[in-house]
């Protein structure tokens, strides 16, 4: 189905894991190691399918890149920064600098315009500019709803925005959960054309996460997560 990433791929990777772990306590009080990956790295600009199961840790995975979760131990470089390191305010600075997020469910927020959902969006990085913003939404095809609310619009048109506000901040790095799941299919090929067009565009590297055998029959790059997760190799023995 594609190539697999190489676990070192050299000194011009853009995102380089090393010993990665993270856990949670189960309600019976236990700790269930959920992500445990030795190594794992990304080239700039390079775009790679995850091929995972619902429940083997894929969502954890790239919410620890993103600084969402706080990682138990090991490193998370993006350009040379470790994410792993820092506090939240440190993760959150970093994640509005290097990377952009695109979610399954979009995580628009309702009571803002299409325009201010992107705005508000780059408010966390260099700052919000109107013009590109506006720009970023021409770009995916949405010029006609910058003021339009998201229950305004259709469901591809929700993923278009999250698209567009994903890239507004120029990311070296995009990452994406399932950003087809909640669309049909006309709507989901569109879309993850539209996502690997743009990253490419603007030059950054894609790391996507998905189970659906046609979103990753389109990567010429998979890999299959349970061969990078020891947790999800030890749940499945």
């Amino acid at each position: 189905m594609g190539a697999a990433v190489r676990p070192n791929a050299g000194p011009m990777s853009l995102l380089s894991i090393s010993a990665l772990q993270k856990s949670f306590r189960t309600p019976e009080g236990e700790r269930k190691t959920i992500v445990d990956v030795p190594a794992f790295t990304l080239a700039a600009g390079q775009q790679l399918a995850l091929r995972g199961e619902s429940g083997s840790g894929k969502t954890t995975f790239l919410h620890l890149i993103a600084g969402i979760l706080a990682a138990d131990s090991g490193s998370i470089l993006i350009d040379g920064r470790d994410m792993a390191t820092l506090g939240e305010s440190g993760r959150d600075r970093l994640r509005a600098e290097s990377s952009g997020y695109i979610f399954q469910t979009f995580n628009l927020l309702q009571g803002y315009s299409v325009l201010e959902n992107v705005m508000l969006g780059m408010a966390f990085g260099a700052g919000s500019d109107r013009a590109h913003a506006t720009a970023m939404l021409e770009r995916v095809g949405l010029s006609h709803r910058l003021k339009h609310y998201p229950r305004q619009l259709s469901t591809g048109q929700q993923q278009r925005v999250a698209v567009a506000r994903a890239l507004a901040n120029h990311p070296k790095l995009v990452l994406a959960d399932e950003p087809t799941g909640n669309l049909d299919h006309r709507n989901a090929r569109e879309s993850l054309a539209l996502i690997r067009e743009t990253c490419r565009e603007n030059g950054a590297a894609l790391l996507l996460v998905s189970h659906d055998p046609g979103v990753l029959a389109s990567f010429e790059a998979v890999q299959d997560f349970s061969a990078l997760n020891r947790a999800d190799q030890e749940a499945a023995r």
